[in-house]
């Protein structure tokens, strides 16, 4: 295979790339401007006529305004490359342009191929080894709508000029083969805009295959910094939209991230690629109507992360579900109706034998205590009818007409008596209710999970109670006790909710991508897994870089909480193309401390430009943040127009913002404000997954200290950078980063 670099003069190849995008361009402004006029005419006809009438108008809109969604690229190249096969008799040669989607002209020949249909997949994963029936892959350089200029490889034996590619040694001696390198570069060393960008022309062969993967079972995507994780994952969404759109469209597509900032970085992909209707949420977002208002200790936070939890909780509603201890007794007409512990016990027993949830199951329960009341009533009749009744009872039973059952058990239901019997027996709860009980009182604690956690592990577990539903401070962790009380228990109104319609029921989706998998814990990967309709889930993450209180040694400590109908597969991206490599030999140090097992990336580019260490004195007070504050305001000014970041120590982050602030430099504060600003402040917690043409550490023996997993923290911290990495420090370095 041979690379030639790419053409940027006045050039008839050039100009014949320009007029076959004008024309593609055409039939996408035509094509745009069809479906405009069909709605307007849609529109136009007014909203009276027939049912089915009103239901193919709604229909038409609805899909015309999804294909609008689908053809708006906004400033997006339409179309990024060409590949030219050679015909299937061995003469001739067939091309195809690539672009984000497909488009015809009027003799519905192909203008551009969307870049997930098969006849694109050469374009990304040709090799000089494994041509795929290629002699040639374009990469097309736009601005706009103008190509600027291309970069050609050809595949066979043949004459060329020596190749501008990039050769890159995989860590085993050989080296890995780019595809597009100098497009791939380019694109790499772009300014950071606060935003996810797609990398869906310059996508490499180990991306593809993952993204192309096939969609039934679990996939766990491992991979390290830089490598491209978390985009590969949403372009596997956006191709299995397109290869499965039905029934994928009416079933859903999930994208877990995690947190709300991470979200925002992320949201712009899928739209660039077509895809709009993909629903984005955090673990917590999931559960709805319960805001987190506390934090709590990371011990206590683990234990309620923990499988053993899911047992508690299911030992808590079962508590709830008892026989009276006294009889009932309930009044009727002349009359006082009799239910002994016995019968109550026995219709407790029956209730939980049956299916369903709890609430739902209370039906029964009413259904049973009323039956049982009746038979005691017809008895008591039957006794009073052969032993001689008053005159009055006479009256009451209608000379012995047969008793009416449902207006029996209205009138009883009504008593104060029956009410409060079956409250007790099997109340309706809610799962805020249970677990504001549950957490409110040893005893509840000590009979749901004796026998599961530890005396100790239960004491961990009280909070005073408060004194309305709506003040009780939740944590994360809780919501995933919430969500699995809420399947539990079923909805409050004691009905199965129809279509989804109930909130407290968990929506399911045909595929979901879990987004940096490793920090969610087991509560948490159950709720991922009840909401999966198929088993079909697309895991992303890297062990090395799990910062919360759970940190899995394996992947399979991951799925072995998710769906298991079939053997979960496992692929790894072995190559760092954001981070450069003079960050991943300082990170990797860090990493071979933190995860011995683990191997850092193989970087494709290097800056020229090492790591800078700084050590302040501490010979004054914040002479650290002052010192911090003059290098971001360096590395603001070197990276103009990109961004840059300081990441620090949540303990520190208020200091070095009035630092920051004193100094005259804007910093803005990304959870707010997003990440387009020159200059972010954020606490190590929330890095993952974020990148920035600069990034400062500031003191990496304190995010140590205070992170839940120490040197992971510091391994994400020190690799957020695309080009330019310090580190900033007062106290000494961990061992790891001594150099």
């Amino acid at each position: 295979m041979v690379q030639e670099g790419a053409a940027v003069a006045s050039d008839p190849e050039l100009e014949a790339e320009q007029a076959h995008v004008d024309r593609a361009y055409d039939r996408l402004d035509q094509l745009r401007s069809d479906t405009e006029d069909l709605i307007r005419s849609v529109l136009d006809q007014g909203r009276g006529g027939t049912h089915q009438f009103r239901e193919e108008r709604d229909v038409i809109v609805r899909t015309s305004l999804a294909r609008l969604d689908q053809l708006d690229i906004g400033e997006q190249a339409l179309c990024f490359g060409r590949v030219d096969r050679a015909g299937e008799d061995g003469r001739g040669v067939e091309s195809f342009h690539i672009g984000r989607l497909g488009i015809s002209g009027d003799d519905v020949d192909p203008l551009v191929v969307d870049w997930r249909a098969p006849v694109a997949e050469p374009f990304y994963r040709a090799t000089g080894r494994e041509p795929m029936g290629l002699v040639l892959r374009r990469h097309l350089a736009a601005q706009g709508r103008r190509i600027v200029g291309f970069e050609d490889e050809r595949f066979g034996p043949g004459p060329g000029p020596s190749g501008n590619g990039v050769a890159v040694g995989d860590g085993d001696g050989g080296e890995l083969e780019l595809g597009g390198p100098g497009a791939l570069l380019a694109a790499l060393e772009g300014h950071r805009t606060g935003f996810m960008r797609d990398i869906v022309s310059t996508i490499q062969r180990e991306q593809d295959e993952i993204i192309r993967s096939p969609v039934p079972g679990v996939l766990v995507v491992q991979g390290g910094p830089g490598t491209g994780k978390t985009a590969v994952a949403l372009h596997r969404a956006a191709y299995l939209l397109y290869t499965h759109r039905f029934p994928l469209e009416r079933q859903g597509v999930l994208v877990i991230g995690p947190n709300p900032l991470f979200l925002r970085y992320i949201e712009h992909v899928l739209p660039s690629l077509g895809e709009s209707g993909v629903t984005l949420s955090t673990i917590n977002g999931l559960v709805h109507g319960v805001q987190v208002r506390a934090e709590e200790r990371p011990g206590t936070a683990r234990l309620k992360g923990e499988a053993r939890m899911a047992k508690l909780v299911a030992r808590a509603v079962r508590s709830r579900q008892r026989p009276l201890r006294q009889a009932l007794e309930v009044p009727y007409g002349g009359s006082i109706l009799r239910l002994s512990p016995d019968e109550t016990a026995a219709i407790v027993t029956a209730a939980r034998r049956r299916p369903g949830s709890h609430n739902v199951r209370r039906r029964f329960v009413e259904q049973l205590v009323v039956r049982r009341l009746a038979d005691d009533y017809e008895r008591a009749m039957a006794v009073r009818g052969h032993g001689g009744a008053t005159e009055e009872e006479d009256d009451d039973e209608g000379d012995g007409a047969q008793l009416d059952v449902a207006d029996f058990g209205r009138q009883v239901r009504a008593t104060p008596e029956l009410a409060e019997a079956l409250d007790r027996m099997w109340p309706r709860l809610s799962a805020e209710e249970l677990l504001h009980d549950l957490f409110g009182a040893l005893p509840l604690l000590t009979l749901a999970g004796g026998g599961i956690l530890e005396p100790a592990e239960l004491r961990s577990l009280v909070r005073p109670r408060s004194g309305l539903l709506g003040e009780i401070p939740w944590t994360t962790a809780d919501l995933a006790l919430v969500d699995e009380a809420r399947v539990l228990l079923g909805s409050r109104r004691g009905q199965a909710a129809a279509g989804g319609g109930d909130p407290d029921e968990a929506r399911t989706y045909g595929h979901i991508v879990a987004d940096e998998a490793q920090d969610l814990s087991p509560m948490q990967l159950r709720m991922v897994a009840r909401r999966s309709l198929s088993g079909s889930v697309t895991v992303v993450g890297d062990i090395g870089q799990a910062t919360g209180p759970w940190a899995p040694g394996d992947w399979s400590e991951v799925t072995e909480h998710l769906p298991s109908i079939r053997t979960p597969r496992a692929v790894e991206l072995t190559v760092s193309y954001r981070t450069p490599a003079e960050v991943v030999e300082v990170a990797g140090r860090v990493l071979a401390e933190a995860a011995p097992d683990l191997r850092p990336p193989v970087p494709v580019r290097r800056t020229g430009v090492l790591p800078r260490f700084e050590a302040v004195g501490e010979t004054a007070p914040g002479e650290l943040a002052r010192r911090v504050a003059a290098l971001a305001a360096e590395l603001v000014a070197e990276m103009a127009p990109g961004t840059a970041a300081v990441l620090a120590p949540t303990s520190l982050v208020a200091e070095l913002a009035l630092a920051l602030d004193t100094a005259g430099i804007t910093a803005a504060d990304p959870r707010l404000e997003g990440l387009g600003a020159p200059l972010s402040l954020l606490p190590v917690d929330l890095a993952n997954g974020l990148e920035f043409d600069a990034v400062v550490v500031v003191e990496p023996a304190a995010i140590v200290e205070e992170s839940a997993q120490g040197l992971r923290a510091l391994y994400v911290a020190l690799t957020r950078p695309t080009r330019r990495l310090a580190v900033v420090h007062s106290r000494p370095l961990p061992r790891s980063l001594h150099a």
